[in-house]
């Protein structure tokens, strides 16, 4: 079986669209005794017809060889390929536009898998902050050990703070740049075709200056990065693509170029996608655009209502974004949605935001995001723990800061949550 062969993405000529393609791209029924959804597929290994193809198959996994246009993949071992993934990595693309993508065993491993397929010593990656506090440590406490260099610059920054950050940055060329728009937690957003004008500038022609964006927060319905000059998109497939708490994966995005290097690192690193994982993920890209839409219109109503609250001192939502806010044309730009991620300050500090969430009752008080179930946290001593107190003032984390991920509930009774909560500060 190879999903090269995938079911009509066309009906009479016309495109069909993502949400429809979800049901049965990538899969026929006939592969699999007629079942109607692809099967799990847990096996290691797979047989060869004869010892010419186990040599092909090689001889196209490790580089040695280019596959012709029509040639179907071969399944070899699991660690490379399986069903399951390829069906996946197949569906995935369409939401994006991308040529390929690659599934990984979770966000952080797409994301580190990326680093070190593009970036070597002496090189400098130029990134946005805030930054979730997995990727932030691995830049600051890993890539710095491996000699690469980083300079950060806020995700609503300007071209001439960003000049000024590389012409003071040490290193030797710019290696990579890196975005994460909207940021966590704060839901700045970064302006992808101004970095990706820099990103062209600094590009010399022996290597390219790569530009990924992390679009975990609007996840692949509400912001499409490849669109606006970005080389590679990274998810943390665990929050919205996967959407039931009850799965852990990431990916990465792009043209074959860009991404394939990118597969052969995660080839030899082992950390990709899983039978189980992919399966799962199959399962929940059916409902995604359902889901997140109702995650976004729920959202809406509640940022709204926190603006309400006299023990809410700011409120960091896509949705309210002014006009005369410099980032409401990147916004209207770049962004289909709000999407459903809301963060919110407070009156008081750590002891005030404390009390609110050990009062929560339908809200649950977990890390992660974009399930189906709400979800608040305390990002300064959660996620960004590992961030520096003074970097983390800095990057507009204060001890009074909540982030919120609204989920499917009834909107009523998540104000009503709120309400009570609110009460407790």
């Amino acid at each position: 079986m190879s999903t090269k062969h995938w079911t009509t993405a066309e009906l009479d000529g016309v495109p069909l669209h993502p949400e429809t393609l979800m049901m049965s791209y990538g899969y026929r029924p006939e592969w699999s005794e007629g079942a109607v959804k692809p099967p799990i597929f847990p096996a290691s290994s797979y047989v060869f017809k004869t010892a010419e193809e186990g040599k092909e198959f090689f001889a196209t996994a490790y580089g040695l060889r280019e596959p012709g246009p029509d040639e179907p993949g071969g399944l070899i071992y699991g660690r490379i390929n399986h069903p399951g993934l390829e069906i996946l990595e197949n569906r995935l693309c369409l939401w994006d536009g991308a040529e390929t993508c690659a599934v990984f065993e979770s966000g952080m491993a797409a994301i580190t898998a990326t680093f070190l397929t593009y970036l070597q010593p002496g090189d400098i990656l130029l990134h946005s902050e805030p930054l979730y506090g997995g990727t932030d440590h691995f830049i600051h406490d890993v890539l710095h050990r491996f000699g690469v260099h980083s300079v950060g610059v806020p995700a609503n920054a300007d071209a001439a703070t960003i000049r000024r950050a590389l012409e003071s940055a040490e290193g030797e060329r710019l290696g990579m740049i890196y975005l994460e728009s909207p940021a966590n937690p704060t839901n700045a957003i970064a302006d992808i075709a101004m970095f990706a004008e820099f990103a062209d500038q600094y590009r010399l022609d022996a290597r390219p200056v790569p530009l990924a964006v992390d679009n975990t927060f609007l996840g692949p319905v509400f912001q499409h990065p490849l669109k606006h000059g970005a080389d590679l998109v990274l998810y943390s497939a665990t929050k919205y693509i996967g959407g039931h708490s009850d799965a852990i994966a990431g990916a990465c995005l792009g043209s074959s170029a860009m991404v394939e290097p990118v597969r052969a690192m995660r080839t030899f690193m082992g950390s990709m996608g899983n039978p189980w994982t992919s399966w799962l993920l199959l399962r929940s890209l059916e409902t995604l655009q359902m889901r997140m839409t109702r995650q976004a219109e729920n959202a809406r109503v509640l940022a709204d209502f926190l603006l309400t609250q006299p023990k809410v001192e700011r409120v960091y939502y896509l949705g309210h974004i002014e006009e005369s806010d410099p980032q409401y044309e990147v916004y209207r730009r770049q962004c289909t949605a709000a999407g459903a991620m809301i963060s919110f300050d407070v009156v008081g500090g750590e002891a005030e935001a404390f009390r609110f969430l050990n009062a929560l009752k339908v809200v649950k008080l977990a890390v992660s995001l974009g399930g189906t179930e709400s979800l608040a946290q305390h990002p300064a001593t959660m996620t960004h723990a590992g961030v520096p107190v003074a970097e983390q003032q800095r990057m507009g984390i204060s001890s009074q800061l909540i982030r919120f991920s609204v989920g499917v509930e009834h909107p009523d009774d998540l104000c009503r949550d709120l309400t009570q909560a609110l009460a407790a500060v």
